[in-house]
């Protein structure tokens, strides 16, 4: 892949530069900015229109021309009419071959043009949807097609985003924007960007929004789709914008009024479009095997001619010599008329590249889609959706697939989370198998009815209200929660989480309703009573806490902690293990083997007295200026000891139906299946488990000792200095995981390297949301990583296994080297998952498997992200689901489940690539075999080049003789039935191998003909030797005939013997190829014709002559019994000798496959106990921002002014284009406690010197600086205010262990210390929480001894790394305080 990335590493440095300017209302000045097309051709770069056709009306002639011509069939054939074009060697009239060639460029060039109107009308629809543009001093309603760069646009609630906007101001509090990127990456829970403080106070009404005149200044467009890095210049000022400050093209606003944009990506410029990629040429293995055959018939074709041409020769002097009186007939010299006879044979030979061969395999092709498309067994009644073959051209690769790329969510899972079980007090209860008509929730006013699970005892249970355990079980799903609700006519539930969602509604329909929240109270109905509870303090989930903890007021007065998080954290925090604690243990084990998704709920009730203590602490702690994520962790950890375990909740991730069948199937057909997704690594793997991709019995390597591996696995190969290579010592049952941030460093270009590693110490806008230990992790990973692959280079050049070449070749080839050991240890795996991959890496990993490999790969995905993944496979494969239809526009197969691919796989699959095999080699069967007799000809006709066939029957022949009987081949046989194909999935395997058709075959089919050739001619010329009178075969018309007649006859028994699906058609396709060559050749030989166009039918009855005597008739019987008996014969012994072989085979395979080998000594895993399913948030939920009201306030004064019309236009066009979004990975394995902070600086090293602070206030606040004193006011952690998830915790551990962090908010600071130098280009003064990035600095950090998690000692892990999933950066402007008083209500009506 380095061939594949090291242009796209570039491109991607290049575009870091921030060179992007967009000024705001500003058509004019934007529109200067251009961009080179083509020579001197320029066009505008800033318009809103996509095209992602590949053909227009000016190109389709042209390019579809040019890609036809990739086939070297093509180029043969425009030479052999050219050459029949010359009269001196012209054989056939030039038309002859001319006409049927057009229809072939013909049909292909309209199955293509069909494929891109197809996108033609997808890229209509898009651009012509509409959406409000400020034009003027008002929004008016426009399409896409017409936005640009630097226009301001409105969008209302259920909006999809046009193109890239920087969120300038909404209706919603603090300018607060709820974004759903469902369409993009499947995710449904809600995620929220927000504006700049700047323009969230100043434009407060369309008047100010219409006088807008800012600039953003900001990196090129890129693919990054997690990272955006810019600045906004306004009124003098520049204010920082980030990653949460944008609305990505795609995106659908959710819960948002109104909201106002600014425009800085459009069309191809944004994101989702970058991640597409590029269409590909797609052709099959067979059609790469055929050009290659074509070129080497070509070739043959030249060396037979030159041979009969050098024969000619020697036969024309020989001829003149002894008859020199004739001599004035050769009115040209030897040399020329030997000239002549060359291209004269060239043409008489090009027969043997049939172009009704490629003209069939169309029409072949076209059938079996047809057959996918009615194929009722792939018809999803539910949508209303059949199968269908986008792409005609790629039915029998379908049959070669050996790597599936998967996406999971939307593909493998509904992404719908239901409440399967749950265990209370030690007590499972699970669904009731028989459950009654009558829906059990009609008491509950509030029971939405959707809640598939009942349990008649827990309902009972619920109802007497005696156990505490079941009241606080249901109370802690009520309470402790983000989830925002919404009262319509109903309860609507907006949650950052499916899980919680799932959680929070079940609690609802068994009478614990979550009713509404404020900022420090939430409102429940218990069983129809109304209890409100004070909410004293809210601790988050993150994915290092693994828990969420809400400390509540209770009605009566008493204080509860309710506490509900993953099993390995919640049983280290138990105040005792008796008797309930082991039952739920054993009921979270069950879950855990069912894939359910477990959660543990507890509480404890806390004194007065401790709370005062504690709460004084945990103030203390969030108003920190330093440190304050480690103290804020130390305090929760205080609080969240001494639990009492209630019970244990079990969630269903469903999958689609089929789903576990299909996978199993496709594994017994030798089909690997990886899975890629944007998702994290707990619910990517839950999934593996559930599909059976992963089992308890595999070792599943991760990040630690992929490298460990490939380290021993280098280590050994340079070692043998040029001698055998050792293979990867991996031979037992094992799985990769991995995530995006690791591929990107084990596949890290040298090259890139030291930019790589630049930005990990400058602290990257995409990393600034990690705790700075764990960024000195990342730092280090990457170096380890980066200086073990440069080592394995300098050792492979000083043990000269390297070839000394250039410093940029050999860099390449040693990226090369790495990514060739990687594929190797990935091939291995039973299994491979991917987590938090972005579209272009899921490209790419494609592309990786693809170079190194040699195999047939299938992307299968639904969403937009999928796309480019879809573009670079083999084949590509959308699932028409519910995130839109771009995957389906791109794609050459839809299908509305993934269960259908394993009958589209393993039934039209394999049949489609059998049919084709078997149609090749028999049309280069029967074509040798009628056409090689003309070289045996020539040696009888003194090397003339004469037609041995009549002219009608060598016309007829391909058309009408023997077209029916291999074009019934091509379109029905069967080996097997169809569901001994779904059976047997080891029949598959015929087809990965290439059993049916390669050059073993080629050279039998070859050797088949010729020997059909030779006995057709010589047996009948051996017979007519010495022969004459009425039975004669000497002359020259009966000999043509019984050649040809016992060809065709031969070459019907061959069609006999190789059918193996007998059905009316084809015997009614034997009988009518029979019947058309009696009636054609009555009608070319009858005296009619011959009266009229003697020199066009000169055989006269020449047919009715032969066949009238029985003697002749014998011959031709004699000549398809040798051509047909030997044959069968042979193929009966082999098939006998076959049969016993396989079955040894088999028993083999399946012996290996019981085999367990221990696992080598480089691989040592961490033990683990429990597997806890549970998968956590992508995302913190909204805990900060609700204790600090942020989102729960409504702006005061919002004049409707702001909110425009939310009408649509009635000619709105229907149809969606969805886009694709990527967030951010992190690295952790399976729920194992795993330690983010090694290699820890002290505080010592990180205390700079103090500086002066300026009170906040509008004037003095500067835009490059952050006012540090007005955080003294704050009460809780401001590390979340702006997105719950970047919280980065320290992983759940005992308050003992002391813990160094510098906090969130040191690396905030850096970010804009680097700011400060990106505009102003001038060092900065330390300031506090920064580590000056210096040598000595560097090296220390290089140096710093990792604390072991388990005590362990570095040698043995040297490091881990588990950054935390975040959602975006936070903006700097979130840590303002709320403004007070009239500055917290800004006025709208100006």
């Amino acid at each position: 892949m380095g061939s594949l990335t090291y242009q796209e590493d570039l491109d991607e440095e290049k575009n870091s530069e921030f060179t992007w300017e967009v000024q705001a209302n500003n058509r004019a000045y934007n529109s200067q900015f251009k961009e080179k097309v083509f020579l001197c051709w320029q066009r505008k770069k800033y318009k809103n229109v996509i095209h992602t056709a590949k053909y227009n009306v000016f190109s389709f002639l042209p390019l579809n021309l040019y890609e036809q011509f990739h086939r070297f069939s093509n180029l043969y054939f425009l030479l052999i009419i050219l050459l029949q074009g010359i009269p001196e060697i012209s054989t056939l009239p030039w038309f002859t071959l001319f006409v049927p060639f057009v229809c072939l460029l013909t049909i292909r060039a309209i199955r293509d043009l069909v494929d891109d109107i197809g996108r033609h009308r997808s890229d209509k629809i898009v651009n012509n949807r509409p959406c409000q543009i400020l034009m003027g001093k008002s929004f008016l309603w426009r399409k896409w097609k017409n936005l640009h760069v630097g226009d301001l646009v409105c969008l209302h609630k259920d909006s999809i985003v046009p193109a890239d906007l920087v969120l300038l101001a909404s209706t919603e509090p603090s300018s607060l924007c709820y974004v759903e990127t469902a369409d993009i990456d499947g995710e449904t829970n809600l995620k929220f960007r927000q504006a700049p403080v700047i323009t969230h106070h100043e434009l407060t009404s369309i008047r100010k929004i219409a006088s807008f005149q800012g600039k953003v200044v900001c990196e090129e467009p890129n693919s990054r789709m997690h990272h955006f890095v810019g600045c906004l210049e306004w009124k003098g000022k520049k204010y920082p914008l980030d990653s949460g400050n944008i609305l990505l093209r795609g995106c659908k606003v959710r819960n948002t009024d109104t909201c106002y944009g600014l425009v800085v990506y459009a069309g191809f410029d944004t994101k989702i479009m970058k991640n597409c990629g590029k269409i590909h040429l797609k052709r099959t293995k067979i059609d790469h095997l055929m050009n290659r055959l074509v070129v080497l018939i070509f070739v043959s074709k030249v060396v037979i001619s030159a041979a009969m041409t050098f024969g000619f020769w020697h036969k024309v002097k020989e001829f003149k010599a002894n008859h020199h009186y004739v001599s004035a007939m050769h009115m040209h010299s030897v040399a020329m008329e030997a000239f002549f006879i060359f291209w004269s044979f060239l043409i008489l030979l090009s027969v043997l590249v049939p172009m009704a061969m490629f003209i069939m395999v169309e029409f072949i092709y076209l059938g079996n889609s047809v057959f996918i498309n009615w194929d009722e067994h792939m018809y999803y009644e539910p949508q209303d959706l059949p199968a269908k073959a986008r792409s005609t051209s790629l039915n029998d690769l379908l049959g070669q697939v050996e790597y599936i790329f998967s996406d999971k969510t939307g593909t493998l899972t509904q992404n719908i989370m239901t409440f399967k079980k749950c265990c209370i007090s030690g007590v499972v209860y699970g669904p009731e198998e028989t459950p009654g008509k009558e829906n059990p929730f009609l008491w509950n006013k509030f029971a939405d009815g959707k809640l598939l699970f009942c349990n008649a005892q827990l309902l009972q249970a619920v109802w007497a209200n005696q156990d505490w355990r079941v009241r606080e079980f249901w109370r802690v799903l009520a309470i402790c929660h983000t989830v925002m609700v919404q009262k319509n006519d109903q309860l609507v539930y907006q949650a950052a989480s499916p899980d919680e969602e799932a959680l929070v509604t079940a609690a609802r329909n068994f009478g614990y309703v979550f009713l509404a929240r404020t900022q420090d109270s939430i409102t429940l109905m218990e069983l129809g009573e109304e209890c409100v509870y004070q909410v004293l303090a809210m601790m988050d989930f993150n994915s290092v806490r693994k828990r969420m903890s809400v400390l509540v007021r209770k009605p009566e007065g008493s204080i509860y902690l309710y506490t509900k998080g993953a099993d390995t954290v919640i049983y280290e925090r138990l105040q005792k293990k008796g008797e309930t604690e082991w039952a739920t243990e054993e009921a979270l084990a069950s879950f855990a083997k069912e894939t359910l998704r477990t959660l543990c709920l507890a509480c404890k009730k806390v004194d007065e007295e401790v709370y005062e203590e504690w709460r004084q602490r945990h103030q203390e702690a969030s108003i920190l200026l330093q440190n304050r994520a480690q103290a804020l962790h130390q305090v929760y950890e205080e609080m969240e000891q001494s639990l009492e375990l209630l019970g244990a909740t079990a969630i269903e991730d469903k999958l689609q139906d089929g789903v576990l069948e299909t996978i199993k199937c496709l594994k017994q057909g030798n089909i690997k299946v990886w899975v890629l997704t944007g998702d994290k690594q707990e619910t990517a793997v839950n999934i593996g488990f559930a599909c059976e991709l992963l089992s308890e019995n595999m070792i599943i390597l991760e990040e630690k000792e992929i490298v460990r591996i490939l380290e021993v696995y280098w280590e050994n190969n340079n070692n043998l200095q040029g001698g055998k290579k050792k293979e990867l010592p991996l031979q037992f049952k094992m799985a990769l995981v991995i995530n995006g941030e690791f591929l990107d460093q084990l596949l890290l270009s040298l090259r890139k390297e030291p930019r790589a590693l630049v930005q990990n110490v400058n602290v990257d806008p995409l990393e600034s949301w990690q705790e700075p230990g764990e960024e000195r992790v990342d730092f280090l990973q990457a170096r380890r990583l980066s200086l073990m692959w440069r080592t394995l280079g300098i050792q492979l050049r000083s043990s000269g296994l390297a070839p000394q070449q250039e410093d940029s070749k050999t860099l390449q080839s040693s990226e090369e080297r790495r990514e060739r050991a990687f594929m190797e240890l990935a091939s291995r795996c039973q299994a491979v998952i991917c987590c938090r991959v972005t579209p272009k890496q899921k490209a790419l990993i494609v592309a990786l498997v693809k170079k190194y490999q040699n195999v047939v790969t299938l992307a299968i995905g639904d969403g937009a992200n999928d796309i480019n993944m879809i573009k670079t496979a083999d084949i590509g494969i959308g699932v028409a689901g519910q995130e839109g239809m771009q995957a389906v526009q791109n794609s050459d197969y839809v299908l509305a489940q993934f269960c259908f691919l394993r009958r589209l796989l393993l039934v039209h699959g394999r049949w489609s690539y059998m049919r084709v095999c078997k149609f090749l080699r028999f049309f280069l069967y029967k074509t040798l075999a009628s056409m090689m007799v003309q070289i045996w000809f020539a040696f009888y006709s003194g090397f003339t080049a004469q037609a041995l066939y009549e002219g009608w029957f060598l016309a007829l022949f391909n058309l009408l003789y023997s077209t029916l009987p291999v074009l019934y081949i091509g379109l029905f046989e069967q080996d097997v039935s169809a569901e001994r194909s779904l059976e047997l999935p080891e029949l598959y395997i015929t087809g990965q191998k290439e059993e049916l058709f390669n050059y073993w075959v080629i050279l039998q089919a070859i050797a088949h003909g010729t020997a059909t050739s030779l006995v057709n001619f010589f047996v009948t010329l051996w017979v007519s030797q010495d022969s004459a009178g009425p039975v004669s075969l000497s002359d020259y018309q009966s000999f043509s005939v019984v050649v040809a007649l016992s060809n065709l006859l031969s070459i019907t028994m061959e069609v006999i013997l190789i059918t193996k699906y007998w059905t009316v058609l084809s015997l009614l396709a034997i009988f009518l190829s029979l019947f058309f060559y009696v009636i054609m050749t009555s009608l070319t030989q009858s005296m009619w014709l011959f009266k009229r166009f003697p020199k066009n039918f000169p055989f006269l009855y020449a047919d009715f002559n032969v066949l009238s005597q029985p003697p002749i008739m014998l011959v031709i019987l004699l000549n398809v019994s040798l051509n047909t008996l030997p044959v069968l014969a042979f193929r009966v012994i082999y098939q006998a000798l076959k049969k016993p072989q396989r079955k040894e085979e088999v028993e083999k395979g399946t012996s290996e496959e019981v085999i367990t080998v221990e696992p080598v000594p480089c691989i040592h895993r961490e033990s683990r106990a429990r597997r806890s399913s549970y998968a956590f948030s992508h995302r913190e939920g909204y805990a900060d921002l609700i204790t600090q009201g942020t989102i729960l306030r409504r702006s005061p004064g919002v004049n409707s002014d702001m909110l425009v019309d939310h009408t649509m236009p009635p000619d709105e066009p229907s149809g969606s284009m969805k886009e694709s979004l990527w967030y951010p990975r992190k690295m952790s394995f399976l729920g194992r406690k795993r330690h983010s902070h090694h290699g820890k600086v002290s505080s010592e090293d990180m205390q700079p010197p103090s500086e002066e602070k300026l009170p906040y206030s509008p004037q003095n606040l500067l835009p490059t600086e952050i006012p540090l004193s007005a955080l003294d006011s704050q009460t809780t952690s401001v590390e979340s205010q702006t997105l719950p998830s970047s919280q980065l915790s320290l992983q759940s551990q005992p308050a003992y262990l002391p813990q160094e962090k510098t906090s969130l908010w040191n690396i905030r600071k850096l970010s804009w210390k680097n700011w400060s130098y990106i505009w102003q280009k001038e060092p900065e003064p330390r300031r506090e929480g920064i580590l000056p990035v210096s040598s000595s600095n560097l090296s220390s950090v290089m140096e710093t001894v990792p604390p072991s998690a388990k005590g362990s000692s570095i040698s043995e892990q040297p490091m881990e790394v588990e950054p935390s999933p975040v959602e975006r950066e936070p903006s700097p402007m979130e840590w303002l305080p709320e403004p007070s008083g009239d500055q917290a209500a800004p006025d709208l009506a100006e």
